[in-house]
Protein backbone atom coordinates (compact mmCIF):
# COMPACT_ATOMS: atom_id res chain seq x y z
CA UNK A 1 0.00 0.00 0.00
CA UNK A 2 2.72 2.43 0.92
CA UNK A 3 4.75 1.39 -2.10
CA UNK A 4 1.85 2.23 -4.40
CA UNK A 5 1.43 5.64 -2.81
CA UNK A 6 5.13 6.35 -2.93
CA UNK A 7 5.39 5.51 -6.61
CA UNK A 8 2.32 7.67 -7.37
CA UNK A 9 3.82 10.84 -5.90
CA UNK A 10 5.11 12.83 -8.84
CA UNK A 11 3.65 16.33 -8.54
CA UNK A 12 1.90 18.68 -6.10
CA UNK A 13 -1.62 17.61 -7.12
CA UNK A 14 -0.85 14.00 -6.32
CA UNK A 15 0.71 15.01 -3.00
CA UNK A 16 -2.39 16.97 -2.01
CA UNK A 17 -4.70 14.19 -3.08
CA UNK A 18 -2.81 11.50 -1.19
CA UNK A 19 -2.31 13.68 1.87
CA UNK A 20 -6.05 14.35 2.02
CA UNK A 21 -6.69 10.63 1.86
CA UNK A 22 -4.18 9.91 4.60
CA UNK A 23 -5.67 12.59 6.83
CA UNK A 24 -9.06 10.94 6.42
CA UNK A 25 -7.50 7.72 7.69
CA UNK A 26 -5.59 9.46 10.46
CA UNK A 27 -8.51 9.87 12.88
CA UNK A 28 -8.07 10.91 16.48
CA UNK A 29 -7.88 8.14 19.01
CA UNK A 30 -9.13 7.91 22.56
CA UNK A 31 -7.22 6.91 25.65
CA UNK A 32 -9.54 5.56 28.31
CA UNK A 33 -9.09 4.42 31.89
CA UNK A 34 -11.69 2.54 33.96
CA UNK A 35 -11.92 2.26 37.73
CA UNK A 36 -14.74 0.50 39.59
CA UNK A 37 -14.07 0.19 43.31
CA UNK A 38 -15.64 -2.06 45.85
CA UNK A 39 -17.14 -0.29 48.86
CA UNK A 40 -15.96 -2.30 51.87
CA UNK A 41 -17.64 -0.15 54.51
CA UNK A 42 -21.33 -0.51 53.66
CA UNK A 43 -21.92 -3.55 51.42
CA UNK A 44 -20.09 -6.59 50.13
CA UNK A 45 -21.48 -6.33 46.61
CA UNK A 46 -20.88 -3.70 43.94
CA UNK A 47 -23.97 -2.00 42.49
CA UNK A 48 -22.03 -0.06 39.84
CA UNK A 49 -21.20 -1.20 36.33
CA UNK A 50 -19.90 0.23 33.05
CA UNK A 51 -19.70 -0.45 29.34
CA UNK A 52 -16.48 0.51 27.59
CA UNK A 53 -15.36 -0.84 24.23
CA UNK A 54 -17.04 -4.21 24.77
CA UNK A 55 -16.10 -4.59 28.42
CA UNK A 56 -18.43 -4.71 31.44
CA UNK A 57 -18.51 -6.38 34.85
CA UNK A 58 -20.53 -9.54 35.59
CA UNK A 59 -23.78 -9.21 37.53
CA UNK A 60 -22.22 -10.56 40.73
CA UNK A 61 -18.98 -8.68 41.33
CA UNK A 62 -17.02 -6.86 43.98
CA UNK A 63 -15.55 -4.19 41.76
CA UNK A 64 -12.19 -4.25 39.99
CA UNK A 65 -8.89 -5.19 41.59
CA UNK A 66 -6.94 -2.79 39.37
CA UNK A 67 -7.42 0.23 37.10
CA UNK A 68 -7.70 -0.69 33.42
CA UNK A 69 -6.52 1.39 30.48
CA UNK A 70 -6.73 1.15 26.70
CA UNK A 71 -7.24 3.08 23.48
CA UNK A 72 -9.63 3.07 20.53
CA UNK A 73 -9.79 4.91 17.21
CA UNK A 74 -12.35 7.63 16.56
CA UNK A 75 -13.46 5.84 13.40
CA UNK A 76 -14.77 3.00 15.57
CA UNK A 77 -17.56 5.32 16.83
CA UNK A 78 -16.80 4.39 20.46
CA UNK A 79 -19.44 4.35 23.20
CA UNK A 80 -18.70 4.74 26.93
CA UNK A 81 -21.15 4.37 29.81
CA UNK A 82 -21.37 4.23 33.62
CA UNK A 83 -24.28 2.80 35.64
CA UNK A 84 -25.16 2.99 39.35
CA UNK A 85 -27.81 0.46 40.38
CA UNK A 86 -30.39 0.86 43.14
CA UNK A 87 -32.79 -1.47 44.89
CA UNK A 88 -32.87 -3.85 47.82
CA UNK A 89 -30.70 -6.96 48.20
CA UNK A 90 -29.08 -7.72 44.81
CA UNK A 91 -31.50 -5.66 42.71
CA UNK A 92 -29.10 -2.76 42.25
CA UNK A 93 -26.28 -4.82 40.84
CA UNK A 94 -28.68 -6.70 38.54
CA UNK A 95 -30.18 -3.43 37.28
CA UNK A 96 -26.78 -1.92 36.45
CA UNK A 97 -25.63 -5.16 34.82
CA UNK A 98 -28.79 -5.50 32.71
CA UNK A 99 -28.52 -1.86 31.60
CA UNK A 100 -24.83 -2.20 30.72
CA UNK A 101 -25.43 -5.46 28.86
CA UNK A 102 -28.42 -4.19 26.86
CA UNK A 103 -26.59 -0.93 26.12
CA UNK A 104 -23.68 -2.90 24.68
CA UNK A 105 -25.97 -5.19 22.68
CA UNK A 106 -27.82 -2.24 21.19
CA UNK A 107 -24.54 -0.54 20.33
CA UNK A 108 -23.13 -3.62 18.62
CA UNK A 109 -26.33 -4.01 16.59
CA UNK A 110 -26.90 -0.37 15.60
CA UNK A 111 -23.47 1.26 15.87
CA UNK A 112 -23.64 2.86 12.42
CA UNK A 113 -26.70 4.88 13.48
CA UNK A 114 -24.44 6.97 15.72
CA UNK A 115 -23.03 8.73 12.67
CA UNK A 116 -26.47 9.16 11.09
CA UNK A 117 -28.52 10.46 14.03
CA UNK A 118 -26.62 10.38 17.36
CA UNK A 119 -29.46 11.82 19.47
CA UNK A 120 -31.98 9.30 18.21
CA UNK A 121 -29.47 6.51 18.73
CA UNK A 122 -29.08 7.52 22.39
CA UNK A 123 -32.82 7.84 22.93
CA UNK A 124 -33.39 4.40 21.44
CA UNK A 125 -30.56 2.94 23.54
CA UNK A 126 -32.19 4.37 26.69
CA UNK A 127 -35.54 2.86 25.69
CA UNK A 128 -33.89 -0.53 25.13
CA UNK A 129 -32.10 -0.39 28.51
CA UNK A 130 -35.24 0.74 30.30
CA UNK A 131 -37.34 -2.04 28.79
CA UNK A 132 -34.75 -4.67 29.70
CA UNK A 133 -34.67 -3.61 33.36
CA UNK A 134 -38.49 -3.35 33.53
CA UNK A 135 -38.88 -6.80 31.99
CA UNK A 136 -36.53 -8.37 34.53
CA UNK A 137 -38.31 -6.57 37.38
CA UNK A 138 -41.73 -7.79 36.22
CA UNK A 139 -40.60 -11.37 35.59
CA UNK A 140 -39.08 -11.60 39.08
CA UNK A 141 -41.86 -9.64 40.82
CA UNK A 142 -39.50 -6.91 42.05
CA UNK A 143 -41.28 -3.73 43.10
CA UNK A 144 -38.36 -1.29 43.17
CA UNK A 145 -35.37 -1.67 40.87
CA UNK A 146 -33.41 0.71 38.65
CA UNK A 147 -30.10 2.25 37.72
CA UNK A 148 -28.66 5.57 36.67
CA UNK A 149 -26.91 5.91 33.31
CA UNK A 150 -24.27 8.28 31.94
CA UNK A 151 -23.36 7.65 28.30
CA UNK A 152 -21.00 9.20 25.74
CA UNK A 153 -21.37 8.51 22.01
CA UNK A 154 -18.71 9.81 19.61
CA UNK A 155 -19.79 10.78 16.10
CA UNK A 156 -17.29 12.50 13.83
CA UNK A 157 -16.16 15.79 15.34
CA UNK A 158 -18.93 15.78 17.94
CA UNK A 159 -19.60 13.80 21.07
CA UNK A 160 -23.05 13.40 22.57
CA UNK A 161 -23.55 13.06 26.30
CA UNK A 162 -26.69 11.42 27.68
CA UNK A 163 -27.73 10.78 31.27
CA UNK A 164 -30.57 9.51 33.44
CA UNK A 165 -30.33 10.01 37.20
CA UNK A 166 -27.37 11.52 39.04
CA UNK A 167 -24.36 9.80 37.47
CA UNK A 168 -22.40 12.61 35.88
CA UNK A 169 -20.42 13.62 32.81
CA UNK A 170 -17.69 16.26 32.99
CA UNK A 171 -15.70 17.90 30.20
CA UNK A 172 -12.24 19.44 30.60
CA UNK A 173 -9.78 21.09 28.24
CA UNK A 174 -6.66 22.87 29.54
CA UNK A 175 -7.96 24.98 32.45
CA UNK A 176 -11.58 24.89 31.26
CA UNK A 177 -13.99 22.59 33.10
CA UNK A 178 -17.74 22.07 33.13
CA UNK A 179 -20.40 19.59 34.12
CA UNK A 180 -22.37 18.68 31.00
CA UNK A 181 -24.88 16.25 32.53
CA UNK A 182 -28.02 17.18 34.44
CA UNK A 183 -28.88 15.65 37.80
CA UNK A 184 -32.40 14.23 37.74
CA UNK A 185 -33.24 14.63 41.43
CA UNK A 186 -36.28 15.89 43.32
CA UNK A 187 -35.20 19.01 45.21
CA UNK A 188 -33.29 18.66 48.46
CA UNK A 189 -33.72 16.10 51.20
CA UNK A 190 -33.23 16.35 54.95
CA UNK A 191 -32.79 12.59 55.23
CA UNK A 192 -30.19 11.05 52.95
CA UNK A 193 -30.10 11.46 49.20
CA UNK A 194 -32.87 13.08 47.20
CA UNK A 195 -35.04 10.69 45.13
CA UNK A 196 -34.38 10.45 41.40
CA UNK A 197 -36.91 11.78 38.91
CA UNK A 198 -35.37 9.89 35.98
CA UNK A 199 -33.57 6.54 35.85
CA UNK A 200 -33.35 3.32 33.86
CA UNK A 201 -36.17 1.04 35.01
CA UNK A 202 -39.12 3.46 34.97
CA UNK A 203 -42.35 1.59 34.09
CA UNK A 204 -44.04 3.17 31.06
CA UNK A 205 -47.29 3.66 32.98
CA UNK A 206 -45.54 5.57 35.77
CA UNK A 207 -43.51 8.24 33.99
CA UNK A 208 -42.13 9.16 30.59
CA UNK A 209 -38.46 8.38 30.05
CA UNK A 210 -36.71 11.71 29.32
CA UNK A 211 -32.92 11.44 29.08
CA UNK A 212 -30.88 14.64 29.04
CA UNK A 213 -28.77 14.87 25.86
CA UNK A 214 -26.12 17.46 25.04
CA UNK A 215 -23.83 17.88 22.01
CA UNK A 216 -20.17 18.84 22.41
CA UNK A 217 -17.22 19.40 20.11
CA UNK A 218 -14.29 16.99 20.01
CA UNK A 219 -10.73 18.35 19.99
CA UNK A 220 -7.37 16.76 20.78
CA UNK A 221 -6.57 17.38 24.42
CA UNK A 222 -10.18 17.25 25.62
CA UNK A 223 -11.11 15.00 28.50
CA UNK A 224 -14.47 13.49 29.38
CA UNK A 225 -15.16 11.91 32.76
CA UNK A 226 -18.16 9.68 33.45
CA UNK A 227 -18.67 8.78 37.09
CA UNK A 228 -21.11 7.46 39.67
CA UNK A 229 -22.05 9.33 42.84
CA UNK A 230 -19.46 7.35 44.78
CA UNK A 231 -17.08 10.00 43.46
CA UNK A 232 -19.30 13.09 43.36
CA UNK A 233 -20.69 12.55 46.88
CA UNK A 234 -17.12 12.73 48.17
CA UNK A 235 -15.61 15.40 45.93
CA UNK A 236 -17.06 18.75 44.87
CA UNK A 237 -17.01 19.89 41.25
CA UNK A 238 -14.17 22.23 42.19
CA UNK A 239 -12.08 19.39 43.61
CA UNK A 240 -12.74 17.25 40.53
CA UNK A 241 -11.85 20.18 38.25
CA UNK A 242 -8.56 20.73 40.09
CA UNK A 243 -7.46 17.16 39.35
CA UNK A 244 -9.01 16.72 35.91
CA UNK A 245 -7.32 19.85 34.48
CA UNK A 246 -3.84 18.93 35.67
CA UNK A 247 -1.26 17.78 33.13
CA UNK A 248 -1.25 14.21 34.37
CA UNK A 249 -1.52 10.99 32.36
CA UNK A 250 -5.02 9.53 32.17
CA UNK A 251 -4.39 6.65 34.56
CA UNK A 252 -2.68 8.86 37.15
CA UNK A 253 -5.64 11.25 37.01
CA UNK A 254 -8.08 8.43 37.81
CA UNK A 255 -5.81 7.13 40.58
CA UNK A 256 -5.70 10.58 42.19
CA UNK A 257 -9.48 11.06 41.97
CA UNK A 258 -10.01 7.66 43.56
CA UNK A 259 -7.44 8.32 46.28
CA UNK A 260 -9.06 11.64 47.22
CA UNK A 261 -12.56 10.10 47.32
CA UNK A 262 -11.40 7.25 49.55
CA UNK A 263 -9.59 9.63 51.89
CA UNK A 264 -12.85 11.51 52.40
CA UNK A 265 -14.70 8.41 53.52
CA UNK A 266 -15.63 6.47 50.38
CA UNK A 267 -19.21 5.75 51.46
CA UNK A 268 -20.28 4.12 48.17
CA UNK A 269 -18.95 2.31 45.11
CA UNK A 270 -17.05 4.76 42.92
CA UNK A 271 -16.93 4.07 39.19
CA UNK A 272 -15.12 6.24 36.66
CA UNK A 273 -14.42 6.11 32.95
CA UNK A 274 -12.00 8.84 31.88
CA UNK A 275 -11.45 9.47 28.17
CA UNK A 276 -8.82 11.75 26.62
CA UNK A 277 -8.71 12.71 22.93
CA UNK A 278 -5.33 12.33 21.25
CA UNK A 279 -4.02 12.97 17.77
CA UNK A 280 -2.28 10.00 16.16
CA UNK A 281 1.48 10.26 16.02
CA UNK A 282 2.83 11.00 12.56
CA UNK A 283 4.23 8.00 10.74
CA UNK A 284 7.25 8.17 8.44
CA UNK A 285 4.76 8.43 5.57
CA UNK A 286 3.09 11.56 7.05
CA UNK A 287 6.54 13.08 7.68
CA UNK A 288 7.54 12.40 4.09
CA UNK A 289 4.40 14.19 2.85
CA UNK A 290 5.17 17.16 5.11
CA UNK A 291 8.66 17.42 3.60
CA UNK A 292 7.22 17.31 0.09
CA UNK A 293 4.74 20.07 0.95
CA UNK A 294 7.57 22.25 2.24
CA UNK A 295 9.58 21.55 -0.91
CA UNK A 296 6.62 22.52 -3.13
CA UNK A 297 6.04 25.70 -1.11
CA UNK A 298 9.70 26.57 -1.62
CA UNK A 299 9.39 26.02 -5.40
CA UNK A 300 6.40 28.41 -5.53
CA UNK A 301 8.44 31.14 -3.88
Amino acid sequence: MFIVFYSAISDRNNVNMINSFVMMLGKNYFLFTISCTRDIKIRNNNEDNFWCCGELLPAQNQGMDHIRSGSVSQKELPLLAVFDGMGGESCGEMASYIAASSCGEYYEQYREEISEDPEQFLKNACIRMNQAVCDYSAENKIRSMGTTAAVLAFAGNQVYGCNLGDSRIYQAEDSQFRRVSRDHVLGGSLFGKSPLTQYVGIPEESMALEPSIVKMEVHPGMRYLLCSDGLTDMLSDGEIADILTRELPVQETVELLLERALKKGGRDNATMVLCEIREPEKTWFHKMLDRMHKRDEGDEK
